[in-house]
């Protein structure tokens, strides 16, 4: 049995799974200091959130799914399986020549990245008595710390075209250096990691698994469309995705209470603090997503700082939130409790949120740094307690399924409020830019012909303007005026990018605003968690 690894065993085995969790968590924070160039350089800030979402829906779907696969067929080969897809899709994330490719090699990494993350916390389950697990999801948590670390700096270090061993490099990089960290990672699971197989004889639903895929993704769908350009949110294209996903998830309830090992066992609804929990993790999950994929947009689109710099702004919080998670879960294992950490630590984190919106174009590194480390804090110290509570209130048996299942509420609120945010954003944007056609300078451009280019923006062509790259060429253009024109015209311009970046900050602390609210909706229902005693390890149900 698992559990009777030696305990130098159980570290090795943990450290195997701890880099293939790397590997997926680095990306995440890798990849959203990048964001900015790589719409600037697709001219594409309208699919920002799609750059995301593609990821988060296809990793939503896949949480479930690899969850009770591994309770099926073991988690070692699902892991590698999850290393190869993810491996793979970031090589052709760094050779894609447009959004939309960019956009559906995302996807396909999301479901490498969905197996991973739904197989590594469950082994812990594995391994560990309940009160021992706490320090490991500590310890997990210190990994997502050490990856957003290194993920925003080495993100902006490489997105700002550095020479590494005579290569320049660029954003596709912060891709590509997935392959050598996952190759690492899959060496590691695969000389490691017991060969596992399961302990009955397998069964698979894949009708739940096609209804569940149906119903996430006309529900993503819809959120992502609904109020953009030609898909009002009463058009009938968003209608009828919404109805689509209400009936699949009706089917996908019935498919579920007839089978035979179902992929979400529908008697986990019976358990209260397994429902705490999920709600716990949706909202969290919108929060989240909402506040920190938006930090690095504003920090270089607004203030102007470089990718790299942006990268150095995420410090605060990580350090805050590593520390935090480490010291949560050191908690838990010396007094076996946690209701008190999830409260604490869901207050701090809603007040950290908020605290963002308050920024303003004026901010400096110090004011963007102290409200970032609130949030870690607040963040590090709940998120190590979820699963730990959910995988104390079911049998071992469920393990992969249980983790699993709260993991895809996870993921869910994270793809849907970030579509919500992402459409709430492009709206109010739409609104601040409205009247940008009536600048001093757009009244200049038009007098040498180029008054389009600036009186009719969009979310999109903004960028064109308030980058720091745009704003030097243009005004390397303006100073080959006329002496007497050209003053006039630089000032004119410094007001017009000053308007656009006042109205884009406004836009951006109103999301901040928004996820301040969901996260102080968590903390509320956080006096809703059971505390249960935590149990002595039963032994999983998977054998050699």
């Amino acid at each position: 049995m698992l559990h009777h690894l030696s305990k130098r065993q159980k570290v090795i085995v943990m450290i195997a799974v701890m880099s293939g969790l790397f590997l997926a968590a680095l990306d995440q924070t890798i990849v959203g200091t990048a964001l900015p160039k790589i719409l600037t350089e697709f001219n594409a800030l309208k699919e920002l959130t799609w750059v995301v979402t593609a990821y988060l829906l296809t990793s939503t779907i896949a949480v479930p799914i690899a969850g009770k696969l591994s309770d099926i067929f073991g988690r070692r080969i699902l892991l590698l399986t999850g290393i190869v897809v993810f491996v793979l899709a970031s090589l052709l994330c760094g050779a894609a020549t447009d959004i939309n490719q960019l956009i559906a090699y995302r996807a396909v990494q999301g479901i490498g990245g969905g197996i991973l993350m739904a197989n590594a916390f469950a082994i812990i389950g594995d391994l560990f008595d309940a009160r021992e697990r706490g320090k490991w999801q500590g310890i997990f948590g210190a990994v997502f710390g050490l990856s957003s670390l290194v993920g925003p700096l080495l993100g902006g270090f490489l997105t700002d075209g550095h020479s590494v061993f005579g290569v320049i490099t660029d954003w596709r990089w912060t891709f590509l250096l997935n392959i050598p960290v996952g190759i690492v990672a899959f060496g590691l699971i695969a000389k490691y990691m017991p060969t596992i197989k399961a302990a009955a004889k397998p069964v698979i639903d894949y009708l739940g698994a096609a209804l569940l895929t149906v119903a996430l993704a006309c529900l993503v769908l819809a959120t992502s469309l609904g109020g953009t350009d030609g898909w009002a949110w009463d058009s009938f294209q968003i209608i009828g995705m919404l109805m689509g996903a209400a009936a699949a998830t009706g089917l996908f309830l019935l498919a579920e209470r007839r089978a035979k090992d179902p992929i979400l066992p529908l008697r986990f609804f019976k358990n209260p603090v397994f429902n705490v929990v999920s709600i716990l993790f949706l909202l969290f999950g919108m929060a989240f997503f909402g506040a920190i994929i938006y930090i690095p947009t504003f920090a270089q689109q607004v203030l102007g700082f470089s990718a790299t710099n942006s990268g150095i702004l995420m410090l605060p919080m990580v350090i805050g939130l590593t520390v935090a998670s480490i010291g949560s879960g050191q908690i838990v294992n010396k007094t076996g409790k946690y209701k008190a950490l999830v409260i604490a630590g869901m207050a701090v984190a809603s007040i950290g949120i908020f605290t963002l919106s308050t920024l303003t174009t004026t901010s400096g590194y110090w004011d963007l740094a102290w409200r970032m480390a609130v949030t870690g804090l607040g963040l590090g110290i709940a998120m190590p307690i979820f699963n730990l509570a959910v995988q104390n209130a079911l049998p071992q048996k469920d393990l992969g399924a249980v983790t699993s299942s709260t993991q895809l509420f996870r993921s869910i609120g994270g793809t849907v409020g970030l579509a919500i945010m992402g459409g709430v954003l492009n709206n109010i944007l739409a609104s601040q830019l409205a009247n940008a056609k009536d600048e001093p300078f757009v009244k200049i451009a038009e007098a040498t012909g180029q008054g389009a280019q600036f009186g009719n923006l969009d979310v999109n062509s903004m960028q064109g303007v308030v980058s720091p790259e745009a704003q030097n060429t243009i005004t390397h253009n303006l100073q080959q005026l006329p002496n007497a024109a050209q003053q006039p015209a630089l000032d004119a311009f410094q007001h017009f990018v000053a308007t656009l970046q006042s109205g884009l900050a406004h836009s951006l602390t109103q999301i901040f605003l928004l996820s301040a609210v969901v996260m102080a909706i968590a903390f509320l229902i956080s006096f809703a968690l059971k505390e249960t005693p935590l149990k002595h390890h039963e032994g999983p149900m998977l054998s050699e």
